[in-house]
């Protein structure tokens, strides 16, 4: 079978340099390597085009430029690169691009949570992090390499290498983070916002996993980052020597104003989820899961699982015009395939096909259907072929449709509102108001810092999601 089921993160695009006037392309790093710039533009490309919003490039400058000139390296310089994804992700690249994910941005209560962030990611870049790795992974590989040629299996130095640099990564991440806490308190921003946004982090995570998106299982010692309770706890250590709860700016106001409208989730380029529905504008096609699944939207395909363990994954293929469905399905790409299941069927009124396949202790369910020149395709995947698995296979299948103009025309993304909170407003209320997500009275208490049950002060500002 084809690598079906591998997730695909990260949405990204370019914004600008850290200048007074923003320019309207993507900007490449002055005096970055020409290995640099390429992987830049092939991080603008294949994560889906630049994300432009006037002020939010805007204040996320200042607050760079404020960092930098606080930063172990004045002199330094960055280009910040807002990624077009759903995601609460950053990263940066060792000669100075650093990537923020719109989601992290929606997700941010503050310009300080953010200050952190780019902090944090600037750390990595002056402390060499990346140089550094590189070189354990080096010494790694050799010191492997050696134990083969001596006892003809290198299995144990592999996992003593990994749980090292695992460990490495671990302490890297945990000495960026008590670098940028100096680095923004030194700014002026508040320091216990590392650890805040931590913790926003990490109750969002909870909220994914509330509705049933998986979360990455690889045991703790081999994860590359420390667990969130230790950096929180560690951060708020860093940040008591700056002085107490309170100190310095968090310049609340003017981020949230900046973020308003900002899009939140799915962009309209990339399809929508909403609920149990994948429905795409551009393309002017959706289709249904049956109750139970949990829909996630990446850039190269739709994921989805299934209560029984089932997967999913729904993308576009490249089928020539002059070539049945039929025999795409026989020409070679799907591994144990059951030759005597293939068979040609219409899904909606459109040409279909549909197969069943065997391969590595999984069964499939195969089915591509074609809309004028283009092909979708889903695949499914279960480790058990019961009869309920090839039903509900066909049901989902059996929902793909064109759209109307009319759905067309209606489809909106749904982005960020802020609002002032009322005398009469509770937590229950406010979430009342968003529309289109899952449990909005827990994203509403992720989204704005707040407990569970505890209500906004009056004449603050929170964030809602609305359509």
């Amino acid at each position: 079978m084809v690598a079906a089921l591998a997730a695909v993160v990260f949405l990204a695009a370019c914004t600008p340099l850290l200048e007074t006037e923003l320019p309207t392309e993507p900007v490449q790093l002055p005096g970055a390597s020409a290995e640099a710039n390429a992987q830049h533009a092939a991080i603008v490309e294949s994560y889906g085009g630049v994300y432009r919003d006037a002020e939010v490039e805007r204040v996320l400058s200042q607050i760079a430029s404020r960092l930098v000139a606080a930063s172990d390296d004045p002199s330094r310089t960055y280009a910040i690169t807002i990624l077009n994804a759903a995601t609460v992700n950053a990263f940066a690249l060792p000669e100075g691009y650093l990537y923020v994910t719109r989601g992290l941005l929606t997700l941010a209560n503050d310009a300080a949570e953010v200050a952190a962030v780019f902090a944090h990611e600037m750390a990595h870049v002056t402390a060499d992090h990346a140089g550094q790795r590189r070189d354990q992974a080096l010494t790694a590989a050799i010191v492997n390499d050696a134990v083969e040629d001596v006892v003809g299996t290198s299995d144990a130095a592999v996992v003593t290498a990994q749980r090292t640099l695992a460990s490495f990564s671990r302490q890297q991440e945990l000495e960026a983070d008590a670098i940028g806490i100096g680095t923004i308190a030194r700014a002026g921003y508040d320091p216990y916002a590392a650890a805040r946004f931590l913790g926003a982090m990490s109750r969002y995570e909870d909220y994914r996993q509330s509705l049933g998106v998986r979360q990455d299982q690889r045991p703790a010692f081999l994860a590359s980052h420390p667990s969130n309770q230790d950096r929180i706890s560690a951060a708020v250590a860093a940040a008591e020597a700056f002085g107490p709860v309170g100190t310095g700016v968090t310049d609340r106001n003017r981020y949230l104003t900046a973020i308003e409208g900002v899009i939140y989730g799915d962009d309209i380029e990339q399809g929508f989820v909403r609920g149990r529905s994948f429905v795409h504008a551009e393309l002017a096609i959706g289709f249904t899961v049956t109750d139970g699944f949990v829909l996630d939207n990446t850039q190269e395909a739709v994921l989805a699982t299934g209560p029984d363990g089932t997967a999913l994954r729904f993308d576009a293929v490249a089928v020539a015009a002059d070539q049945s469905l039929t025999d795409y399905l026989l020409s070679g790409w799907v591994n144990g395939l059951d030759a005597s299941t293939v068979r040609a069927t219409t899904v909606n009124g459109l040409t279909a096909a549909s197969a069943s396949a065997a391969a590595g202790g999984w069964a499939f369910r195969i089915t591509v259907v074609r809309v004028g020149t283009a092909t979708y395709r889903f695949i499914f995947a279960n480790d058990n072929n019961t009869q309920a698995f090839s039903d509900s296979a066909e049901a989902i299948a059996g929902t793909f449709r064109q759209l109307s103009a009319a759905e067309v025309a209606a489809l909106r993304p749904l982005r960020i509102d802020v609002v002032r909170v009322g005398a009469g407003d509770s937590a229950g209320s406010l979430a009342g108001r968003m529309g289109g997500v899952e449990n909005p009275a827990l994203l509403f208490a992720v989204l704005n810092g707040l407990e569970p049950g505890t209500n906004p002060a009056p004449g603050s500002s929170v964030k809602l999601v609305v359509e």
